[in-house]
């Protein structure tokens, strides 16, 4: 399976569109033989789980073969900054909004080479405070991470569903700040602990195309 990841930025003044984008775009995603699987998504503006909305910026995760033209062409037509990333599911575990989307993967194989990782969770109500009390630290240390190149903050609803997608220059480099770095290492602790979340997902892709920019 290859899904594409897009997330783009319209120019100033111009967030109106990439909202009202969100309710348009349902349309052409579901259309056709080949619907697979899609979210369209807002961005937070701290690169990670982000209270704070970033209203220019807009994300399109889907399993399709291609991005209807309908939707590419609404891009060109308000000169977005398009970022768009080809990315095979290799390792995970979890499910979004109770399904598998991206098959039955592996927890681990042998693939040792550059990786993306999305990390997304739906979070109990009841841990809101709990929950995001821990970002700021967790994506400071991060962000001064070896072999962090690059993280965005994307989700389905603010403060309650949300998702990190980012990118290490080895899965080797991954594991070290998910594992090793003591913030991280006690929020994930305290989250099995005191069950933050109602579902999540944790998916690491090979990064077979990134074309374009922010």
């Amino acid at each position: 399976m290859i899904c594409t990841l897009t997330i783009v930025r319209y120019p100033r003044w111009l967030g109106w569109a990439g909202l009202l984008s969100m309710a348009l775009f349902r349309l052409p995603l579901l259309s056709g033989k080949d619907k697979g699987f899609s979210k369209l998504m807002g961005c937070g503006k701290n690169g990670t789980f982000s209270k704070m909305p970033d209203w220019r910026q807009w994300a399109v995760l889907h399993t399709r073969t291609s991005t209807p033209s309908f939707i590419t062409a609404w891009w060109r037509f308000f000169r977005c900054k398009v970022w768009q990333l080809e990315l095979e599911p290799i390792e995970g575990h979890g499910s979004w909004n109770g399904k598998t989307v991206f098959g039955a993967l592996q927890r681990e194989t042998g693939y040792e080479g550059p990786v993306a990782v999305l990390t997304r969770a739906t979070i109990r109500l009841s841990a809101l405070k709990r929950f995001w009390q821990h970002v700021q630290g967790v994506s400071d240390v991060m962000q001064q991470a070896e072999g962090f190149v690059t993280s965005v903050g994307i989700g389905e609803v603010p403060w309650i569903r949300q998702a990190t997608f980012s990118i290490w220059e080895s899965k080797a480099a991954m594991k070290a700040f998910a594992y090793r770095m003591r913030e991280h290492a006690a929020v994930v602790t305290a989250t099995r602990k005191e069950k933050w979340y109602s579902e999540d997902l944790f998916v690491r892709f090979r990064i077979h195309s990134s074309t374009g920019g922010l």
